[in-house]
């Protein structure tokens, strides 16, 4: 259960640093990767939806054993994100290192893996 706790703290604060950004630097983003974002919407849609979801962590990383099933759509948060990038990376509609990203929630996804297997050691068991 420990390292389900340190290893969805970590997740946490690694999201809100790197998301928190994206409310600021809209336009510098189509300045220095064109074209411009042209669906504010989507933009600000996954920033807000990214930024919430960190807050799940945090609640996850408080009580893990109890939160136990929320690791599930963790999981599929960090593999949907990694999928996608390499996915548009191998289509040649993202850049080598927009790829650190999506790698770096792979990592998270296998880590949020093993902390729901390593959790069940701590589930009661139930009488049958």
């Amino acid at each position: 259960m420990k390292l389900a706790k340190i290893v969805f703290w970590i997740a946490a604060v690694w999201g809100f640093l790197v998301l928190t950004p994206l409310f600021f630097i809209f336009h510098r983003i189509g300045l220095q990767d064109p074209p411009p974002i042209t669906h504010p919407g989507f933009y600000y849609g996954f920033a807000t939806v990214g930024l919430a979801f960190q807050t799940v962590f945090i609640v996850i990383a408080r009580d893990p054993l109890r939160m136990r099933p929320m690791m599930i759509p963790s999981i599929i948060e960090k593999f949907s994100y990694t999928i996608a990038v390499v996915t548009l990376y191998l289509q040649a509609r993202m850049k080598a290192p927009d790829l650190v990203f999506g790698c770096i929630d792979g990592v998270f996804g296998v880590l949020f893996v093993v902390a729901f297997t390593t959790t069940t050691a701590d589930l009661p068991v139930r009488a049958t």
